[in-house]
């Protein structure tokens, strides 16, 4: 399978692009900072910037999907706008395929969260971010393609376990609040090859 994924030297990108490599997919990765990723065998590093739909319609085209772990450095911006640039380009070229990393606390999962995260990560210290994801999503669902939102609580570092609660609604309670990076992956992955959570938002969370 031919993939290319945007946000792919971030910190939950790069494990997609391992772990991918690995499954023996063919990977294109995305970033404006080639540098940081070592040449491997079925790798094409691909530089563009998001900002430009001519470079994004370029990396899309002849893959059969698209995975999206954008980060934007704080900024509150970059991954709505991001993901439109990519929804456009897929609708060009006619891939329909996407799999895009979103957050915990948007749709009904925001009853999912406690007071901290509620009210003081996104309701003050992220909130620029939270409402750069809630824009994202908005894009997602208006579109025709066939996407799966991953809704994942914070991340941790660690090793790849698989050992995490996937689909819950927003009563479930006991969470953690947080699952790793490595986790994230692997389940944008396994969703890549299953399909199970097409035109869905799924959560993820110890």
């Amino acid at each position: 399978m031919n993939i290319v994924v945007f946000g792919s030297t971030g910190s939950v990108g790069t494990h997609i692009v391992k772990q991918a490599l690995e499954k023996g997919f063919q990977v294109r990765a995305f970033t404006r900072r080639p540098e940081k990723l070592a040449p491997q065998a079925r790798l094409e590093v691909f530089k563009g910037d998001l900002m430009d739909r001519q470079a994004v319609e370029k990396a899309v085209s002849n893959q059969d999907a698209v995975l999206c772990a954008i980060g934007d450095g704080g900024k509150g911006g970059i991954r709505a706008l991001g993901t439109r640039h990519i929804i456009d380009a897929m609708q060009t070229v006619g891939i329909r395929r996407i799999i895009c990393e979103t957050t915990l606390g948007l749709g009904e999962s925001k009853g999912n969260l406690n007071f901290f995260w509620k009210y003081i990560m996104f309701g003050l210290l992220l909130k620029k971010a939270f409402n750069d994801h809630k824009l994202q999503e908005e894009y997602l669902f208006k579109s025709n393609l066939d996407y799966t939102i991953v809704r994942p609580a914070a991340f941790s570092d660690g090793a790849q376990t698989a050992n995490f609660k996937v689909g819950f609604d927003g009563n479930a309670k006991g969470l953690s609040l947080k699952i790793a990076r490595a986790d994230v992956a692997g389940f944008m992955l396994r969703e890549l090859e299953t399909g199970q959570y097409v035109k869905k938002p799924v959560s993820i969370s110890n």
